[in-house]
């Protein structure tokens, strides 16, 4: 399995059924589940990108982004036979994925309170975010484009893990509440509860752009 990341992944909720609009994910996992390596490297291709977006969403750092998705397609491989379809496969992998970067946040902040040099910021996901999303023609725009982002991700930063993970699930995926509390393992009205208090925080941090 490579580390690259696969083509763009459509949100609608109905594709993640269907590959290529043949062979549905269902039919795909019982084959990964016998050994079937292709099989999961399909499902793979499929998931990659989405997965990694919330995961890069999470940690603001592209290398670990990318790692932390691989080590979520090895542990999902490793537990294809506890697997039972309740939910869906993806609902599953973001589980994994999820709580894989919750368990390496919580790890990075207990390094960073022992070793307070380390604790910068980095600038990459700013940089990158600039780079795709920063398309004006004039330097001026530019600048306020890459200022708001950089804003943004300061004000994502100041959520705690659980409260940003479930603005990236809900505002940048696109899951609904019931998918999100699947995957973080708690009640709709948990979700809903803390989503709201999440979108003040924002609010609060960002009031002096959005007004």
């Amino acid at each position: 399995m490579d580390n690259s990341i696969g083509s763009s992944v459509s949100s609608n909720s109905s594709l993640l059924d269907t590959v290529d609009g043949e062979e549905n994910v269902f039919s795909l996992v019982q084959r990964a589940k016998t050994g079937d390596l292709s099989a999961f490297d399909t499902l793979m291709v499929r998931y990659r990108q989405r997965l990694y977006a919330v995961i890069y969403n999470m940690t603001m750092n592209a290398e670990d982004a990318a790692d932390l998705t691989q080590e979520s397609f090895v542990k999902a491989f490793r537990s294809l036979s506890k697997f039972r379809e309740k939910s869906s496969f993806y609902t599953w992998l973001y589980r994994i994925g999820v709580n894989l970067t919750l368990s390496f946040l919580k790890k990075r902040k207990i390094r960073q309170f022992f070793s307070f040099d380390q604790a910068s910021d980095d600038g990459g996901m700013s940089k990158d975010l600039e780079a795709v999303s920063s398309t004006s023609s004039t330097s001026v725009k530019k600048a306020l484009n890459n200022e708001l982002h950089e804003k943004l991700n300061e004000a994502l930063s100041k959520l705690s893990d659980k409260h940003r993970t479930i603005v990236v699930l809900f505002e940048i995926d696109g899951l609904g509440h019931k998918e999100i509390a699947k995957i973080m393992n708690c009640t709709e009205g948990t979700v809903r509860s803390r989503l709201f208090y999440a979108k003040q925080q924002l609010q609060s941090y960002l009031s002096e752009y959005l007004n």
